[in-house]
């Protein structure tokens, strides 16, 4: 099995207060949720381990809103309200990006996934059936 080459990718808020990098290859799969929170807010998660994560700027300047569950962690930016990462409920241990936070031509999108978020428990049991 051949190891796809990654590199560190930047992004950020709209404001710019709050900048990350995310250890990703080139061309990338996305998922699209259609639960209430990714629906509204327009997310295409990118989600990583932990270790292919780095906050560099903003950590001052970030609010967390959590609700249902408590398990995910909506991390915001408090000057505009982007949020462009946040800790998942799927992957307590890692992270989502938000490919539309990605800075331009950082990442090809080759595929977007429609996850059925709206019926969590089931879609998430199912999809780990698949893996």
């Amino acid at each position: 099995m051949t190891e796809i080459p990654m590199e560190w990718k930047s992004g950020g808020c709209h404001c710019g207060a709050v900048r990350f990098e995310v250890l990703a290859p080139d061309e990338v799969e996305t998922k699209e949720c259609n639960c209430s929170i990714c629906r509204m807010t327009g997310f295409l998660h990118l989600i990583v381990e932990s270790e292919r994560f780095r906050l560099v700027a903003g950590q001052d300047k970030i609010t967390t809103y959590s609700f249902n569950t408590k398990t995910a962690k909506h991390h915001f930016c408090s000057v505009c309200g982007i949020k462009s990462f946040y800790v998942p409920r799927s992957r307590p241990d890692g992270f989502s990006v938000n490919l539309r936070c990605l800075d331009d031509g950082q990442v090809r999108v080759a595929r977007i996934v429609l996850f059925d978020g709206r019926h969590w428990e089931a879609a998430f049991a199912a999809a780990r059936g698949n893996v």
